[in-house]
């Protein structure tokens, strides 16, 4: 075919590069209504199925509504905690399966000190800033359109926001192929911040509201870990694994000595903690597993990050009814956190969460799951 002198070559070139990539694309993404704010915003969620597992996700705090996963018989089941529509999460829902920012986990004494200035943040966590303030990434709408294999979610947290300083474009891309979901973040900033993305879902691999996760075997490759204070800030050492509950190098059972007379395990109420991972940063590397063996699922978690938040749902107390009328009580799920390590931003030794200007936050996290016969 020759290009005739009023047709235009490069425009119709990406017209059919993107429909080839959209005929290429493995996975079926649908959106569909999720309920209103109180304000009367609309909602949606978007269900990402590559054939083999399905991923419901809103555009709500970013949140991951479900997610249905094989066991060794070939039977479906959702196997995090959530709810039915967007009214469920926005009373006073745990941070159950959302994007967590500007500043995933404590930052001590709601404060912290970023180029001789002093920033205040609100105090929602006794007296410590939590997952980004009283009203935090998990409670926004954010802007969502379908990519290849997923949705990207797009926010600009402004400057000031929770008291945190510069204007915030931030990204967020969820894709699912072959049975793993990759978590892509990115952000830039007009001011010096600082930034700690993660996602906060709620895993039980037996199944959402079916029990404990105290049977569960987990694999951490940490060496080392950040022990707390009573309240859950970080003392700045970084304590070796070896000889203590904290070490799950080799694959443990959650319930094997979460009960132990340890310090630690006394502060959190259990496994509250960041591990410190044995990878370089910035390498995609694998983090941690997990694998329940009445079912065969396994989890497997690779991520760029330094750290991750091991959490057992230690402050569950059946007080959420969740989906299907599930109770959600104690320890009923845990969380695989991938950060960088809490109240950085208050110890210089810790990896730094500074971002400036003309820089490009960029951090990707992946969920990866199947099953073990035994």
């Amino acid at each position: 075919m020759r290009w005739g002198k009023g047709m235009r070559k490069p425009a119709l070139l990406l017209t059919l590069a993107l429909l080839t990539s959209t005929m290429d694309a493995k996975t079926r993404v649908t959106r569909k209504s999720f309920g209103h704010t109180p304000d009367g915003t609309a909602v949606d969620v978007y269900t990402l199925d590559d054939g083999k597992i399905e991923v419901r996700i809103t555009n709500y705090g970013g949140i991951i509504v479900s997610l249905r996963v094989p066991d060794k018989n070939g039977k479906l089941d959702d196997i995090v905690l959530g709810h039915d529509s967007v009214e469920g999460y926005i009373p006073n829902s745990p941070y159950l399966g959302a994007i967590i920012g500007r500043y995933g986990n404590r930052i001590a004494h709601g404060s912290f000190q970023l180029d001789g200035k002093t920033y205040v943040l609100p105090k929602n966590n006794g007296e410590n800033t939590l997952h980004g303030g009283v009203r935090g990434f998990d409670q926004k709408v954010w802007t969502a359109k379908e990519i290849r294999d997923g949705i990207e979610l797009r926010y600009l947290s402004k400057d000031g926001e929770e008291g945190f300083p510069g204007n915030l474009a931030v990204t967020v891309n969820y894709t699912l192929t072959e049975s793993a979901l990759r978590i892509e973040y990115s952000a830039t900033t007009d001011k010096d911040t600082v930034l700690n993305l993660t996602n906060h879902s709620y895993f039980n691999l037996a199944g959402q509201g079916n029990g404990d996760i105290l049977g569960h075997f987990v694999k951490i490759d940490a060496s080392r870990f950040t022990p707390v204070d009573v309240g859950l800030i970080p003392t700045g050492d970084l304590q070796p694994v070896e000889g203590t509950p904290f070490d799950f190098r080799t694959p443990h059972a959650i319930g094997e000595r979460i009960g132990a007379n340890d310090p630690q395990l006394q502060a959190g109420r259990g496994y509250d903690h960041n591990f410190v991972l044995d990878h370089a940063t910035g390498q995609m590397q694998e983090a941690a597993q997990a694998y329940d063996a009445k079912t065969g699922r396994t989890v497997k978690v690779l991520t760029t990050e330094p750290g991750v938040q091991f959490y057992t749902g230690n402050f569950l107390d059946g007080s959420i009814t969740g989906k299907e009328g599930r109770v959600y009580k104690h320890r009923y799920a845990f969380c695989f956190e991938t950060q960088h390590f809490p109240d950085s931003p208050n110890h210089p030794s810790f990896p730094s969460t500074e971002l400036k200007p003309r820089q490009k936050y960029h951090t990707v996290t992946v969920f990866e799951f199947g099953v073990r016969a035994h």
